[in-house]
């Protein structure tokens, strides 16, 4: 239940950046920002977006672990791997000790 009210926060906090972004279409960067998840019906496939990084979702069961916080902070993260994965580079998150990077790269990996 920790976890469905952490995402359905986030939610809210999205659509509301939304409104006060006035962003109309799919175009709109702080839409095309977000993680989403797209299920395609007839090839029972789960298309996963991030900008213009595209992957499948590949059914693995990590378990029922806990999520995080999903902030601003985590959000550019996210972006930032994805697209260093897209241009087959590699992500360093970089900073203090103790201020969740190799949790957000473990989160994302969990969500991808």
């Amino acid at each position: 239940i920790i976890m469905l009210m952490t995402l359905d926060v986030h939610a809210r906090d999205v659509v509301s950046g939304l409104i006060d972004s006035k962003a109309e279409t799919k175009e709109t960067f702080a839409w095309m920002s977000q993680l989403k998840f797209h299920m395609d019906e007839k090839t029972n496939t789960v298309r996963i977006e991030i900008c213009d990084y595209v992957t499948y979702f590949g059914y693995e069961y990590i378990g029922n672990c806990g999520c995080l916080v999903v902030t601003p902070l985590t959000d550019r993260c996210y972006i930032t791997l994805t697209q260093a994965m897209r241009l087959v580079l590699g992500g360093a998150p970089a900073g203090p000790a103790g201020t969740g990077k190799t949790e957000t790269t473990k989160d994302l990996g969990r969500a991808l």
